[in-house]
């Protein structure tokens, strides 16, 4: 299965086969908490199958999350305490049923010496999280919430039968979590934007019809 994700795509087999024998594959059902903020760190986690949601809750509301990121399948989490060594930043969730290998940070630091290159596909990475996380901070700063709820359906639509389509395992509680909103707020504004004519609403997904959505 290593020779499926892109951080291993440079290994040779001797290589995989010496990582694979260190990894656990472990499956976590819908909903199920993989990592949980604050606790000790000492394995990274490589997304098989399935998707996960990175997600921080408010400690004086625990009924309240902020969704960071989503990750899917050929991704990986978990990664900071390697570097600094440091407790987890945040808790991670399965959106739906998942797949994911657990390497151990020892073992991750040895497939490094190995092959310098994955070291340069973390820090890729990480860059493109810190940009992704730039761009959060500032729209939830500049933009309204029309804005922040058309940024976060065009990041996360797919392109299914021609159509951009943003579904399963998404829901509306999700994208309130991610934009920073009420469900209310959301559900309301994607009502405005299927009266504007941008999207369409289905019972599990909205499909986008023009991307040309308000800010």
């Amino acid at each position: 299965m290593l020779s499926s994700l892109p951080l291993f795509h440079n290994l040779d087999q001797a290589q995989r086969n010496s990582i694979g024998a260190q990894v656990s594959l472990r499956a976590f059902e819908k909903g199920a908490v993989i990592l949980h903020e604050g606790e000790a760190a000492d394995s990274l986690f490589l997304i098989v199958t399935g998707q996960v949601k990175v997600f921080s809750v408010d400690p004086d509301d625990p009924g309240r999350e902020v969704i960071l990121k989503t990750l899917g399948a050929g991704e990986f989490f978990g990664e900071l305490p390697l570097f600094d060594h440091e407790p987890r930043s945040a808790s991670v969730a399965a959106l739906e049923r998942c797949h994911v290998q657990v390497l151990s940070y020892r073992a991750f630091q040895r497939a490094m010496q190995a092959s310098p290159d994955i070291a340069q596909k973390v820090l890729e990475t990480l860059a493109r999280r810190l940009r992704a996380a730039n761009r959060k901070v500032g729209d939830l700063a500049l933009l309204g919430i029309s804005g922040r709820v058309s940024r976060i359906l065009l990041e996360l639509a797919i392109l299914s039968n021609g159509r951009r389509v943003v579904g399963e395992p998404f829901t509306q509680q999700d994208l309130a979590n991610m934009v920073g909103a009420s469900r209310e707020m959301v559900n309301r504004t994607l009502r405005d934007l299927e009266a504007g004519g941008y999207i369409t609403i289905q019972r599990k997904s909205i499909t986008i019809l023009n991307e040309a959505m308000p800010n």
